[in-house]
């Protein structure tokens, strides 16, 4: 069976792909270590050194941006690409602001304040008051930790735009988009898709950022197709 890798986004763990993780059993899985180092170069270098000589790759948010890295470096070593929840556009001043306020709750030792922070962003409206979504982001928040949180912003922060890139993937490649991602807007991630010729579009009607737990079965069977062609 084809292997594939799984990237997780910011302040996200395994924790992440847990019902996938579980549909693909059947499959060489691994989730992709991106904690250690402050640059998208550096962790899409490390992810390539540990994963197999060919591999499929799913990528939520960070985890996008770390896949198109992926691409850049060595597109000969990916089978296949879905894109979740996510964009190939740079960061903006705005966006850069926001991610140092941020970082400076983690280094003024104010990191618990981060994941309640970014939670009503994380999910779709209706499920800012779902208990268990918000223990498990936390809890994700809290196995990540404020060192690693802030060398992940860093690499987010100083990422290339990977738009003129995107017309050279020729991989089969999925690009996912959620109706009510308040961070990767519909017609931002639609916008992968219009770049890379060999891709296809998927929505999720009532789905926020986190797709991959707020639709887990929709996502799954999204993902079952998209490794079957």
């Amino acid at each position: 069976m084809e292997p594939i890798v799984f990237i997780p986004g910011l302040l996200c763990t395994e924790v992440l792909f847990a019902p996938q993780l579980g549909a693909f059993s059947d499959h060489p899985v691994m989730v992709a270590d991106h904690r250690s180092h402050d640059s998208m170069a550096a962790i899409a270098n490390g992810i390539l050194e540990a994963a197999p000589e060919r591999f499929a790759v799913v990528g939520l948010s960070m985890g996008g941006y770390i896949a198109l890295e992926l691409m850049r470096q060595a597109s000969e070593r990916v089978s296949r690409l879905a894109l979740l929840n996510t964009l190939a556009r740079p960061d903006t001043p705005e966006q850069t602001e926001h991610r140092e306020r941020l970082i400076a709750l983690a280094e003024d030792g104010k990191f618990d304040r981060v994941a309640p922070t970014l939670f009503p962003k994380f999910v779709a409206p209706d499920r800012v008051e779902d208990e268990t979504l918000r223990e498990t982001v936390e809890e994700m928040a809290r196995d990540t930790g404020p060192e690693t949180f802030v060398r992940q912003q860093r690499a987010i922060i100083a990422r290339i735009d990977q738009r003129p890139n995107l017309s050279a993937i020729t991989c089969p490649t999925l690009v996912l988009a959620g109706e009510l991602d308040q961070l990767m807007p519909v017609e931002v991630v639609r916008e992968i898709h219009e770049g890379i010729p060999a891709s296809r579009f998927e929505y999720l009607p009532g789905c926020g950022h986190l797709s991959t737990l707020e639709q887990p079965e929709e996502t799954i069977r999204i993902l079952k197709d998209w490794i079957a062609r």
